[in-house]
């Protein structure tokens, strides 16, 4: 007579799932944050979260391993509707933590009961699961940031209120968007706020229905008020690492830079795009300081963000700066100074596209 197979430890059965389930929800957000976004400190503190909780001897990975018993589990054949159905990026970020959090969870209150065999450590589940809620935190806005930087790319146009003349601005963002612009910044130094609030409000209803970027230079209380896609500052303005703990998960934060020091502070603080100049002389902005193309070319020799060159830039030189390592062209007077709007927008990404 065969003996009767023994009853596994059913709690045992329970560490040993919940270990397995964090174990991979935590590699592949270990994968994402190296992979999809090069984030050196977010992929180590997910590998050590990952090592820790999965860290034992073998007598404790023995007793886990013969307790396990997957044929006889009810909840194999447990399907919930759409569980299969394919989904976005972001959305795979958050089942994957919700995943571990809950594992983590699980295994804090077991290790409190009295008699858990192996011995588990109720402390560090409960700091690893605190740990977690952060690290989604900062691999989701990464990821959902890099969607929209990725579209940095081209033309970068900005209408300037005070250059519009007689033009309106919707009006002159339709010609920009028609010749090609991928990212239209409203910049405006003296319009009061009630004034320009609806003005940001037309602009980024436009810019979302042709997928193009809409971007606020300096106010932070209009970006947000709007919806807009990203802020710009410059170095008087808000501290960049401050404002990027203001600003909502998904808005892009842009800083303007003219030495590679100012690129390099930018970058560690939080931005997700660099504006480089002026390269060229520009009657856009009061006393510019010229930094020319060379300039581009070390700050991209610096910093691994995007970049976009601006200042005095136009159809002939667009090539020049395209080829010093430029991911976009920020231009405001060879675009609004043009009777045809669309077509300077098309000759000067066409001639950026001629540097690559």
């Amino acid at each position: 007579m065969v003996s009767p197979k023994p009853m596994p430890n059913q709690r045992q059965r329970i560490i040993d799932a919940n270990l397995n389930r964090a174990g991979e929800g935590l590699h592949l957000l270990e994968e994402l944050a190296r992979m999809m976004l090069n984030d050196a400190e977010l992929s180590q503190q997910l590998k050590t979260i990952r090592h820790e909780i999965l860290r034992g001897d073998w007598s404790f990975n023995q007793t886990l391993i013969q307790s396990r018993d997957s044929e006889s589990d009810v909840g194999v054949d447990i399907e919930v509707p759409d569980e299969d159905k394919q989904r976005e990026l972001p959305i795979t970020v958050v089942a994957n933590a919700r995943r571990v959090q809950e594992a983590l969870r699980i295994l804090e209150e077991l290790a409190k009961i009295p008699g858990t065999t192996p011995k588990l450590d109720a402390e560090k589940f409960k700091q690893a699961r605190f740990a977690l809620y952060t690290i989604e935190q900062k691999l989701l806005s990464g990821l959902l940031r890099q969607d929209k930087t990725q579209s940095l790319s081209g033309l970068y146009a900005i209408i300037d209120s005070q250059a519009l003349g007689s033009r309106r601005h919707l009006e002159v963002a339709e010609q920009l968007i028609r010749g090609g612009a991928r990212a239209i910044q409203l910049r405006d130094k003296f319009s009061s706020k009630g004034e320009l609030l609806p003005i940001a409000e037309q602009l980024k209803k436009l810019c979302a229905e042709h997928g193009v970027l809409f971007i606020v230079n300096d106010y932070l209380d209009i970006a947000l008020a709007a919806g807009a896609d990203g802020l710009h500052l410059g170095q008087e303005d808000l501290p960049i690492a401050v404002t990027r703990g203001l600003l909502p998960i998904d808005m892009i934060l842009g800083c303007s830079v003219n030495t590679v020091e100012q690129a390099k502070a930018a970058e560690a603080d939080g931005a997700d795009y660099i504006a480089v100049g002026s390269i060229y002389p520009t009657s856009s902005k009061e006393k510019p300081k010229i930094v020319g193309p060379e300039r581009l070319r070390q700050v991209r020799r610096a910093v691994s963000l995007p970049l976009v060159a601006i200042g005095g830039i136009n159809k002939d030189n667009a090539a020049e700066v395209s080829a010093a390592g430029a991911d976009a062209v920020a231009v405001i007077s060879a675009l609004l100074g043009a009777k045809d709007i669309a077509e300077a927008a098309r000759k000067i990404t066409a001639g950026f596209e001629a540097g690559k």
